[in-house]
């Protein structure tokens, strides 16, 4: 069944230029349009991001190819969910009330040696990646664009502070070790008259602190506006969408909004996206920010690990235990 969505407006998620971080122009405007947009959808599109086409390209290339092996190969990197590193395949993911996620995605992290600290303590979401022998242009295309992806996640890090009145290098401090997942996903094609409740993935928060999206032409990206409309986010070219997540949404004593959003994909056609979940040290503390707190606005939220909530929301949607795997 076919539901129309309509287009977001310019206003409702607005394209933010990061020119200005390239060429060291006026930072406060940008920072100020990029605070409007995190208070009032939480979404926006970056475009001069200053992540190559080569690289966005050749990523989309290895991630076609490598969902257009057979599925019994693409099981034999099933992902160990405590480590979040590997395949998963379609139907491992529910939101409650929904049918399972009509999707698959491959899973790459922070690639650390198997003698480092975090690694030998066993510490969640810490481990090597896991890179098939047999597909070495996977890996090379991947660590190209993370590499890429994390230069601009650190870029809106200190844009991020800017525009809440903090020192630039704020959330940086926190990414000695950062908790990076970049996930490929496969949308395989939906019809028309697909039911409703089934989605390429249902509505849903994301968990952390900002999401940068890089998606297809085929789209299919909406979100949910405060007064219940669903909009469409859609492809445009040279831009990525990012949002902002629970745990930010948290940090910011509920200033920035993490807001609901869902993938539709009933063109017929195959989809693909790679977001980057851009998530901090396992140990930054998240107390709230001081510029989001006041004697009329007093904290709402309980100081807590950035690990530990990660880790609790992964626990509350999916096995999650070092001997586990989830393909």
């Amino acid at each position: 069944m076919t539901q129309h969505v309509r287009v977001a407006s310019h206003d409702e998620v607005p394209i933010l230029d990061l020119s200005p971080l390239r060429t060291d122009g006026q930072i406060d405007p940008l920072a100020a349009e990029l605070d409007r947009a995190c208070r009032e959808t939480g979404f926006f599109y970056i475009a001069n991001h200053g992540v190559s086409e080569t690289a966005l390209n050749a990523v989309f290339g290895a991630t076609r190819r490598y969902f257009a092996m057979p599925e019994e190969i693409r099981r034999g990197h099933a992902m160990h969910p405590f480590y979040r590193r590997g395949f998963m395949a379609q139907g491992v993911t529910r939101q409650p009330g929904y049918a399972a996620d009509l999707k698959e995605s491959y899973e790459v992290g922070v690639d650390l040696p198997a003698d480092d600290p975090a690694v030998l303590s066993g510490l969640p979401l810490h481990a090597p990646n896991q890179w098939p022998a047999e597909m070495p242009w996977l890996r090379e295309a991947a660590e190209t664009y993370f590499e890429q992806v994390k230069s601009l996640g650190l870029d809106l890090l200190r844009l991020i502070a800017r525009a809440l009145g903090l020192p630039d290098g704020f959330f940086i401090q926190y990414t000695r070790k950062p908790m990076l997942q970049m996930r490929l996903f496969h949308y395989p094609p939906q019809t028309p008259d697909t039911s409703l409740n089934a989605h390429g993935a249902a509505p849903h928060t994301d968990f952390g602190m900002i999401t940068i999206l890089a998606q297809d032409p085929i789209g299919g990206l909406e979100l949910r506006k405060r007064d219940g409309e669903w909009i469409a986010a859609p492809y445009i070219d040279g831009t990525f969408v990012v949002n902002i997540g629970d745990l930010f949404q948290r940090w910011t004593n509920d200033v920035y909004v993490s807001n609901f959003h869902r993938v539709t994909n009933r063109t017929g056609r195959e989809r693909y996206s790679i977001p980057m979940f851009f998530n901090l040290d396992y140990d930054a503390p998240v107390v709230c920010l001081p510029t989001c707190c006041s004697a009329e606005s007093p904290p709402k939220h309980e100081p807590i690990k950035f690990g530990d909530y990660i880790v609790s929301r992964f626990k509350a949607v999916q096995k999650f235990d070092p001997n586990s795997r989830v393909a």
